[in-house]
């Protein structure tokens, strides 16, 4: 009896085993990297321009940001230039640092290669990316506005900046190439459907990420954009992110389309002047002077779809100063 039980077992390690190593050394497989040559023209240029800088705001993890005052603005020269770190201080199941996008980090990437890293979650050499770069949405969007984020990648002034290389935790470590899968792209809807077209900016903006608060890199069930994601702040203190939905009482129910454009906009204002932040008070990593650069239609979009989320009652504390 015995040694049938060491036999069960001794079978029952090998197969944990071997599922480990094929995890480990066959994972990702998200199939062949598609040949790609975009064509850099000037409607592209600004399309992906406009998407990389106020909507899908990969500028934002791939550049370096001022916490030293409101919001975090971009310090200038270093679009691309990578090296912004999500760590276990912020919930995440190891450390991964944003990538050098511009030419310098990416250059002897093909087009290919680029589109595979943001659609399905691989790089260069065949790692999975850990979805803090949230390929998951960036692969439900239309192709050809991926091209054109490309074709602004390429645009970008090369820095030389040496990332250090991404880390995860076990188990994550081999959890991780699991996640990455085929993309799902979608046509852009026709901006006259205003709900369907806002929904398309609202994933591509990947709200979601940091409006719904998480556990082990995982979203909480049952508190999709309810707010409560928490950011350790470098000035100090713990910022959270804010409920969307439609709750009347802890989320954004009472807005008007006016209060939730102008909100935006504010910070796209001419006359606005970034704070200073001094160590201890509020800061915020929503990054409002970005997605102020928002055209005011696509504005519109976003909230009429947010119009059509359900609401979920969540009091959030925006800031504790610890």
């Amino acid at each position: 009896m015995k040694k049938i039980i060491k036999r069960v077992l001794l079978l029952l390690v090998l197969s944990v085993m071997a599922i480990l190593l094929y995890v480990k050394f066959a994972l990702p497989n998200v199939g062949k990297i598609e040949y790609l040559n975009v064509k850099p023209t000037a409607s592209r240029l600004e399309r992906g321009k406009y998407l990389a800088t106020h909507v899908c705001v990969c500028i934002d993890c791939h550049s370096t940001r001022n916490w030293n005052e409101f919001s975090g603005p971009l310090v200038d020269g270093t679009i691309g230039k990578g090296g912004e770190v999500f760590d276990q201080r912020f919930g995440f199941p190891g450390s991964f640092y944003a990538k050098n996008i511009t030419p310098s980090g990416i250059g002897d990437w093909t087009d290919g290669e680029v589109l595979r890293a943001i659609a399905n979650g691989v790089s260069k050499n065949g790692e999975a990316l850990f979805p803090i770069m949230p390929h998951p949405h960036f692969g439900r969007m239309d192709k050809d506005d991926l091209e054109s984020i490309i074709v602004y990648l390429r645009s970008l002034k090369p820095i030389e900046n040496v990332v250090p290389e991404s880390k995860a935790d076990f188990p994550m470590n081999f959890v991780i190439n699991t996640l990455p899968k085929e993309p799902h792209f979608s046509n852009k809807p026709n901006e006259s459907d205003t709900v369907a077209y806002g929904g398309y900016l609202f994933n591509a903006a990947s709200c979601s990420e940091c409006h719904t608060k998480q556990e082990k890199g995982k979203p909480i069930e049952g508190m999709e954009l309810a707010g409560g994601f928490e950011f350790p702040m470098i000035t100090g203190g713990i910022a959270r992110s804010a409920n969307i939905t439609q709750d009347k009482a802890t989320g954004i129910g009472k807005w008007s389309e006016t209060d939730f454009v102008k909100r935006f906009k504010s910070y796209a204002d001419s006359t606005y002047v970034s704070t200073k932040v001094s160590k201890g008070n509020f800061n915020t990593v929503m990054p409002w002077t970005m997605y102020g650069g928002m055209k005011e239609k696509d504005l519109k979009a976003i909230y009429a779809y947010l119009k059509t989320i359900k609401p979920i009652q969540n009091s959030v504390e925006k800031f504790t100063n610890l």
